[in-house]
Protein backbone atom coordinates (compact mmCIF):
# COMPACT_ATOMS: atom_id res chain seq x y z
CA UNK A 1 0.00 0.00 0.00
CA UNK A 2 2.93 2.36 1.09
CA UNK A 3 2.48 5.99 0.35
CA UNK A 4 -0.37 5.59 -2.32
CA UNK A 5 -2.75 5.51 0.52
CA UNK A 6 -1.75 8.75 1.68
CA UNK A 7 -2.04 10.30 -1.47
CA UNK A 8 -5.60 9.10 -2.07
CA UNK A 9 -7.05 10.42 1.43
CA UNK A 10 -5.20 13.91 0.00
CA UNK A 11 -7.02 13.86 -3.22
CA UNK A 12 -10.19 12.98 -1.99
CA UNK A 13 -10.30 15.59 0.86
CA UNK A 14 -9.71 17.68 -1.95
CA UNK A 15 -11.84 16.90 -4.51
CA UNK A 16 -14.82 16.99 -1.66
CA UNK A 17 -13.72 20.03 -0.40
CA UNK A 18 -12.17 18.96 2.70
CA UNK A 19 -13.77 17.04 5.75
CA UNK A 20 -16.57 18.31 7.62
CA UNK A 21 -15.53 20.72 10.05
CA UNK A 22 -14.81 19.24 13.27
CA UNK A 23 -14.49 15.68 12.46
CA UNK A 24 -13.47 13.42 9.27
CA UNK A 25 -16.09 10.38 9.14
CA UNK A 26 -19.03 9.40 11.03
CA UNK A 27 -20.96 6.41 10.74
CA UNK A 28 -24.35 5.10 13.22
CA UNK A 29 -25.37 1.41 13.20
CA UNK A 30 -27.71 -0.84 14.59
CA UNK A 31 -25.47 -3.27 15.81
CA UNK A 32 -27.77 -6.62 15.84
CA UNK A 33 -28.98 -5.86 11.98
CA UNK A 34 -26.38 -4.02 10.59
CA UNK A 35 -28.17 -1.39 9.10
CA UNK A 36 -26.10 1.75 8.36
CA UNK A 37 -28.57 4.73 9.71
CA UNK A 38 -26.66 7.47 8.92
CA UNK A 39 -22.98 8.08 7.56
CA UNK A 40 -20.65 10.52 6.18
CA UNK A 41 -17.37 9.82 4.29
CA UNK A 42 -17.65 6.45 5.82
CA UNK A 43 -15.58 4.83 3.27
CA UNK A 44 -12.86 8.06 2.93
CA UNK A 45 -9.29 6.08 4.15
CA UNK A 46 -8.09 7.77 8.08
CA UNK A 47 -5.97 6.58 10.56
CA UNK A 48 -7.16 4.57 13.33
CA UNK A 49 -4.93 5.38 16.06
CA UNK A 50 -6.13 2.99 19.03
CA UNK A 51 -8.77 1.77 17.40
CA UNK A 52 -6.60 -0.96 15.79
CA UNK A 53 -7.03 -2.01 19.23
CA UNK A 54 -10.35 -3.51 19.00
CA UNK A 55 -8.63 -6.12 16.32
CA UNK A 56 -6.20 -6.83 19.06
CA UNK A 57 -8.48 -7.57 21.02
CA UNK A 58 -10.46 -9.67 18.70
CA UNK A 59 -7.69 -11.72 18.50
CA UNK A 60 -6.98 -11.51 21.92
CA UNK A 61 -10.47 -13.21 22.46
CA UNK A 62 -10.04 -15.55 19.75
CA UNK A 63 -7.57 -17.32 21.56
CA UNK A 64 -9.16 -17.79 24.84
CA UNK A 65 -11.80 -18.87 22.64
CA UNK A 66 -9.76 -22.26 21.48
CA UNK A 67 -7.69 -22.43 24.77
CA UNK A 68 -4.73 -21.13 23.07
CA UNK A 69 -4.69 -18.74 26.05
CA UNK A 70 -6.29 -18.51 29.59
CA UNK A 71 -7.28 -15.87 31.75
CA UNK A 72 -4.87 -16.37 34.32
CA UNK A 73 -2.31 -17.13 32.19
CA UNK A 74 0.74 -14.69 32.60
CA UNK A 75 2.10 -13.36 29.72
CA UNK A 76 6.13 -12.01 29.81
CA UNK A 77 7.06 -8.46 28.85
CA UNK A 78 10.24 -7.95 26.05
CA UNK A 79 12.01 -4.93 26.38
CA UNK A 80 10.44 -3.98 22.66
CA UNK A 81 7.16 -4.01 24.66
CA UNK A 82 8.73 -1.34 27.12
CA UNK A 83 9.81 1.17 24.36
CA UNK A 84 6.25 1.95 22.96
CA UNK A 85 5.39 5.51 23.09
CA UNK A 86 3.12 6.68 25.70
CA UNK A 87 -0.29 6.04 27.02
CA UNK A 88 1.11 3.00 28.57
CA UNK A 89 1.14 0.85 31.64
CA UNK A 90 4.82 1.13 32.44
CA UNK A 91 5.64 -1.98 32.38
CA UNK A 92 9.39 -3.76 33.50
CA UNK A 93 11.05 -6.11 30.69
CA UNK A 94 11.37 -9.66 32.08
CA UNK A 95 8.16 -8.85 34.22
CA UNK A 96 4.49 -10.45 33.74
CA UNK A 97 1.55 -9.42 33.23
CA UNK A 98 -2.04 -11.51 33.61
CA UNK A 99 -4.25 -11.72 30.32
CA UNK A 100 -7.13 -10.28 32.11
CA UNK A 101 -5.00 -7.17 33.38
CA UNK A 102 -3.73 -7.09 29.83
CA UNK A 103 -7.07 -7.16 27.72
CA UNK A 104 -8.29 -4.66 30.85
CA UNK A 105 -5.38 -2.40 30.05
CA UNK A 106 -5.64 -2.16 26.45
CA UNK A 107 -9.65 -1.50 26.78
CA UNK A 108 -9.49 0.86 29.63
CA UNK A 109 -6.29 2.87 29.39
CA UNK A 110 -5.21 1.80 25.63
CA UNK A 111 -1.99 0.98 26.77
CA UNK A 112 0.72 0.70 23.86
CA UNK A 113 2.84 -0.99 25.68
CA UNK A 114 0.15 -4.04 26.66
CA UNK A 115 -0.84 -4.25 23.49
CA UNK A 116 3.16 -5.45 22.41
CA UNK A 117 2.52 -7.68 24.63
CA UNK A 118 -0.70 -9.61 22.91
CA UNK A 119 1.00 -8.90 19.99
CA UNK A 120 4.09 -10.91 20.54
CA UNK A 121 2.79 -13.55 22.66
CA UNK A 122 -0.06 -14.18 20.29
CA UNK A 123 2.46 -14.19 17.41
CA UNK A 124 5.93 -16.03 18.63
CA UNK A 125 7.43 -12.92 19.83
CA UNK A 126 6.89 -10.34 16.21
CA UNK A 127 4.71 -7.70 16.45
CA UNK A 128 5.15 -7.08 12.68
CA UNK A 129 3.46 -11.06 12.30
CA UNK A 130 0.41 -10.36 14.57
CA UNK A 131 0.47 -7.06 12.42
CA UNK A 132 0.05 -9.16 9.09
CA UNK A 133 -2.60 -12.03 10.90
CA UNK A 134 -4.42 -8.62 11.88
CA UNK A 135 -4.71 -7.76 8.21
CA UNK A 136 -5.20 -10.96 7.00
CA UNK A 137 -8.42 -11.67 9.47
CA UNK A 138 -9.44 -8.07 8.60
CA UNK A 139 -10.24 -9.37 5.21
CA UNK A 140 -11.98 -12.77 6.12
CA UNK A 141 -14.18 -10.82 8.06
CA UNK A 142 -15.00 -7.94 4.97
CA UNK A 143 -12.86 -5.38 6.33
CA UNK A 144 -12.40 -3.57 2.56
CA UNK A 145 -10.30 -0.75 3.16
CA UNK A 146 -8.06 -1.88 6.27
CA UNK A 147 -4.20 -2.32 6.77
CA UNK A 148 -2.44 -2.71 9.90
CA UNK A 149 1.26 -2.16 10.15
CA UNK A 150 1.43 -2.30 14.28
CA UNK A 151 -0.88 -3.44 17.24
CA UNK A 152 -2.14 -0.37 18.99
CA UNK A 153 -2.01 1.66 15.85
CA UNK A 154 1.36 4.04 17.12
CA UNK A 155 1.83 6.13 13.73
CA UNK A 156 2.32 4.54 10.18
CA UNK A 157 1.42 5.95 6.96
CA UNK A 158 0.31 2.82 6.08
CA UNK A 159 -1.82 1.99 8.96
CA UNK A 160 -5.14 2.75 7.50
CA UNK A 161 -8.80 2.06 7.77
CA UNK A 162 -12.08 3.61 7.54
CA UNK A 163 -15.48 4.14 9.89
CA UNK A 164 -17.13 1.64 7.60
CA UNK A 165 -14.65 -0.88 8.42
CA UNK A 166 -14.22 0.07 11.70
CA UNK A 167 -17.98 -0.46 12.61
CA UNK A 168 -17.85 -4.01 11.11
CA UNK A 169 -14.85 -5.37 12.95
CA UNK A 170 -16.72 -3.52 16.31
CA UNK A 171 -19.95 -5.43 14.91
CA UNK A 172 -17.65 -8.62 14.66
CA UNK A 173 -16.23 -8.24 18.39
CA UNK A 174 -19.40 -7.92 19.55
CA UNK A 175 -21.36 -10.71 17.69
CA UNK A 176 -18.00 -13.40 17.85
CA UNK A 177 -17.19 -13.12 21.20
CA UNK A 178 -20.39 -11.53 23.57
CA UNK A 179 -18.69 -13.25 26.58
CA UNK A 180 -15.64 -11.12 26.65
CA UNK A 181 -18.28 -7.79 25.37
CA UNK A 182 -17.91 -6.83 29.31
CA UNK A 183 -14.19 -5.42 28.92
CA UNK A 184 -15.16 -2.65 26.68
CA UNK A 185 -17.46 -1.03 29.16
CA UNK A 186 -15.23 -0.84 32.05
CA UNK A 187 -15.13 2.73 33.48
CA UNK A 188 -12.25 2.21 35.63
CA UNK A 189 -9.74 -0.01 36.43
CA UNK A 190 -7.07 -0.59 39.13
CA UNK A 191 -4.16 -1.79 38.84
CA UNK A 192 -0.47 -2.23 40.85
CA UNK A 193 -2.35 0.12 42.87
CA UNK A 194 -3.12 2.54 40.43
CA UNK A 195 -6.62 3.55 39.17
CA UNK A 196 -7.41 4.08 35.52
CA UNK A 197 -10.63 5.86 33.69
CA UNK A 198 -11.16 5.24 30.68
CA UNK A 199 -11.58 7.84 27.55
CA UNK A 200 -14.71 7.16 26.38
CA UNK A 201 -16.93 10.17 28.34
CA UNK A 202 -20.17 8.17 27.34
CA UNK A 203 -19.70 5.56 29.64
CA UNK A 204 -21.94 6.64 32.76
CA UNK A 205 -22.99 9.74 31.38
CA UNK A 206 -24.88 8.95 27.80
CA UNK A 207 -27.75 6.27 28.85
CA UNK A 208 -27.48 2.66 27.92
CA UNK A 209 -23.94 3.25 26.62
CA UNK A 210 -22.10 -0.06 27.17
CA UNK A 211 -18.68 0.31 25.26
CA UNK A 212 -16.21 0.82 23.26
CA UNK A 213 -12.95 2.45 22.69
CA UNK A 214 -11.29 5.68 21.89
CA UNK A 215 -8.51 6.39 19.65
CA UNK A 216 -5.59 9.98 19.80
CA UNK A 217 -2.65 10.19 17.55
CA UNK A 218 -1.50 13.99 15.85
CA UNK A 219 -2.35 12.83 12.52
CA UNK A 220 -5.46 10.92 13.20
CA UNK A 221 -6.95 13.67 16.33
CA UNK A 222 -9.92 11.94 18.37
CA UNK A 223 -11.38 8.85 17.48
CA UNK A 224 -14.29 7.41 19.25
CA UNK A 225 -16.37 4.22 18.87
CA UNK A 226 -19.40 4.25 21.38
CA UNK A 227 -22.04 1.67 21.69
CA UNK A 228 -25.83 1.86 23.56
CA UNK A 229 -28.47 -0.07 24.09
CA UNK A 230 -31.90 1.23 24.32
CA UNK A 231 -35.52 -0.99 24.73
CA UNK A 232 -34.04 -3.95 22.83
CA UNK A 233 -32.44 -1.54 20.34
CA UNK A 234 -28.32 -1.38 20.41
CA UNK A 235 -26.48 0.80 18.52
CA UNK A 236 -22.99 1.85 17.95
CA UNK A 237 -21.71 5.35 16.36
CA UNK A 238 -17.81 5.32 14.71
CA UNK A 239 -16.40 9.04 14.95
CA UNK A 240 -13.26 9.51 13.16
CA UNK A 241 -10.96 12.93 13.60
CA UNK A 242 -13.11 14.85 15.59
CA UNK A 243 -10.83 17.87 16.92
CA UNK A 244 -10.60 17.62 20.34
CA UNK A 245 -12.41 14.96 23.06
CA UNK A 246 -15.27 17.25 23.49
CA UNK A 247 -16.30 17.05 19.85
CA UNK A 248 -15.76 13.82 19.73
CA UNK A 249 -18.18 12.77 22.63
CA UNK A 250 -20.57 15.41 21.59
CA UNK A 251 -20.61 13.85 17.93
CA UNK A 252 -21.09 10.32 18.64
CA UNK A 253 -23.72 11.76 21.57
CA UNK A 254 -25.54 13.00 18.71
CA UNK A 255 -25.31 10.58 16.35
CA UNK A 256 -27.20 7.81 18.60
CA UNK A 257 -29.49 10.19 19.54
CA UNK A 258 -30.03 10.37 16.00
CA UNK A 259 -30.27 6.53 15.60
CA UNK A 260 -32.80 6.52 18.55
CA UNK A 261 -35.19 8.80 17.25
CA UNK A 262 -35.97 6.65 14.71
CA UNK A 263 -35.08 8.83 11.78
CA UNK A 264 -37.23 11.91 13.19
CA UNK A 265 -35.31 15.00 11.61
CA UNK A 266 -32.61 12.62 10.18
CA UNK A 267 -30.37 14.11 7.36
CA UNK A 268 -31.05 13.24 3.67
CA UNK A 269 -28.40 10.55 2.77
CA UNK A 270 -28.09 8.35 -0.23
CA UNK A 271 -30.52 5.93 -0.29
CA UNK A 272 -28.90 2.73 -1.74
CA UNK A 273 -26.31 2.58 1.27
CA UNK A 274 -25.36 -1.37 0.73
CA UNK A 275 -24.47 -1.92 4.43
CA UNK A 276 -27.39 -3.57 5.91
CA UNK A 277 -25.76 -7.14 4.96
CA UNK A 278 -22.67 -6.26 7.26
CA UNK A 279 -23.87 -8.87 9.82
CA UNK A 280 -25.43 -11.17 7.65
CA UNK A 281 -22.88 -11.45 5.38
CA UNK A 282 -19.52 -9.91 5.90
CA UNK A 283 -19.56 -11.61 9.59
CA UNK A 284 -22.03 -14.50 9.94
CA UNK A 285 -21.19 -16.14 6.55
CA UNK A 286 -17.23 -16.34 7.33
CA UNK A 287 -17.65 -17.99 10.47
CA UNK A 288 -19.45 -21.13 10.40
CA UNK A 289 -16.57 -23.06 11.93
CA UNK A 290 -15.40 -20.88 13.64
CA UNK A 291 -12.01 -20.64 12.49
CA UNK A 292 -8.56 -20.13 14.76
CA UNK A 293 -6.12 -17.31 13.98
CA UNK A 294 -3.13 -18.07 13.16
CA UNK A 295 -2.97 -21.30 11.77
CA UNK A 296 -3.78 -21.33 8.03
CA UNK A 297 -7.11 -22.40 6.56
CA UNK A 298 -9.56 -22.57 3.74
CA UNK A 299 -13.06 -21.22 4.29
CA UNK A 300 -16.27 -23.19 3.92
CA UNK A 301 -17.04 -20.83 0.99
CA UNK A 302 -14.19 -22.65 -0.98
CA UNK A 303 -15.56 -26.24 -0.31
CA UNK A 304 -12.39 -27.72 -0.56
CA UNK A 305 -10.72 -30.07 1.97
CA UNK A 306 -7.34 -29.59 3.59
CA UNK A 307 -4.09 -29.98 2.39
CA UNK A 308 -0.49 -29.23 2.41
CA UNK A 309 -0.48 -27.45 -0.95
CA UNK A 310 -1.19 -23.82 -1.53
CA UNK A 311 -1.64 -21.70 -4.35
CA UNK A 312 -0.67 -18.25 -4.50
CA UNK A 313 -2.93 -15.30 -7.32
CA UNK A 314 0.31 -12.63 -7.34
CA UNK A 315 2.60 -10.50 -5.61
CA UNK A 316 2.53 -7.06 -4.92
CA UNK A 317 4.45 -3.79 -3.84
CA UNK A 318 0.76 -2.30 -2.93
CA UNK A 319 -1.39 -3.80 -1.01
CA UNK A 320 -4.09 -2.23 -2.78
CA UNK A 321 -3.41 -3.89 -5.11
CA UNK A 322 -3.48 -7.29 -3.29
CA UNK A 323 -6.85 -6.19 -2.17
CA UNK A 324 -8.38 -5.62 -5.71
CA UNK A 325 -6.66 -8.81 -6.63
CA UNK A 326 -8.35 -11.02 -3.36
CA UNK A 327 -11.66 -9.91 -4.61
CA UNK A 328 -11.45 -10.27 -8.07
CA UNK A 329 -10.51 -13.92 -6.75
CA UNK A 330 -13.50 -14.04 -4.55
CA UNK A 331 -15.83 -12.99 -7.19
CA UNK A 332 -13.85 -15.36 -10.10
CA UNK A 333 -13.46 -18.97 -8.23
CA UNK A 334 -15.52 -18.62 -5.03
CA UNK A 335 -12.70 -18.90 -3.03
CA UNK A 336 -11.60 -16.75 0.00
CA UNK A 337 -7.39 -16.39 -0.10
CA UNK A 338 -5.81 -14.29 2.07
CA UNK A 339 -3.09 -11.46 2.32
CA UNK A 340 -0.05 -12.23 3.69
CA UNK A 341 3.08 -9.62 3.95
CA UNK A 342 6.53 -10.64 3.90
CA UNK A 343 8.89 -8.95 5.95
CA UNK A 344 11.67 -9.61 3.77
CA UNK A 345 10.78 -8.33 0.40
CA UNK A 346 7.96 -6.31 1.71
CA UNK A 347 5.39 -7.66 -1.23
CA UNK A 348 1.61 -8.73 -0.43
CA UNK A 349 1.06 -12.28 -1.45
CA UNK A 350 -2.30 -13.32 -2.15
CA UNK A 351 -3.07 -16.96 -1.64
CA UNK A 352 -4.79 -19.97 -0.65
CA UNK A 353 -3.39 -22.00 1.84
CA UNK A 354 -3.73 -25.36 3.34
CA UNK A 355 -5.36 -27.36 0.12
CA UNK A 356 -4.37 -30.41 -1.34
CA UNK A 357 -2.33 -30.51 -4.51
CA UNK A 358 -5.60 -31.66 -6.81
CA UNK A 359 -7.47 -28.78 -5.61
CA UNK A 360 -4.53 -26.66 -5.96
CA UNK A 361 -3.96 -27.68 -9.54
CA UNK A 362 -8.52 -27.00 -10.22
CA UNK A 363 -7.36 -23.36 -9.07
CA UNK A 364 -4.91 -23.18 -11.18
CA UNK A 365 -6.74 -24.26 -14.40
CA UNK A 366 -9.75 -22.35 -13.40
CA UNK A 367 -7.76 -19.22 -12.83
CA UNK A 368 -5.65 -19.94 -16.33
CA UNK A 369 -9.41 -19.69 -17.76
CA UNK A 370 -9.60 -16.11 -16.47
CA UNK A 371 -6.48 -15.14 -17.12
CA UNK A 372 -5.40 -15.21 -13.58
CA UNK A 373 -1.61 -16.36 -13.55
CA UNK A 374 -0.64 -18.79 -10.97
CA UNK A 375 1.69 -21.12 -9.11
CA UNK A 376 1.24 -24.33 -6.81
CA UNK A 377 3.89 -24.08 -3.24
CA UNK A 378 4.13 -26.75 -0.60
Amino acid sequence: MKRVFIFIVSLLAMINGGFAKDYRAVLVADIDSGAVLYQENANQLNYPASLTKIMTLYLTFDALRHERLRLDDYLIVSKYATEAQPVKLGLVAGSKIKVEDAIKAVAVLSANDVARVLAENLKGGNEGSFANMMTNVATEIGLKNTNFENSSGLPNEDHLSTARDIALLSMAVYKHFPEYWKYFGIKTWTYNGKTYTNGNRLLGNYPGCDGMKTGFTNKSKYSLVATAKRNGTHLMAVVLGAEDKDVRANVATRMLNLGFSGGQNKPVVKQNTPITRYSQDAIEGLYHSEPVYGETEVHETTKYIKGDSGIQFGAFSSYTAAQNMTAKIKNLLNVVPIIERSEDDNLYRVRVNGITNDMARKLKHDASIQGIETYIYQ
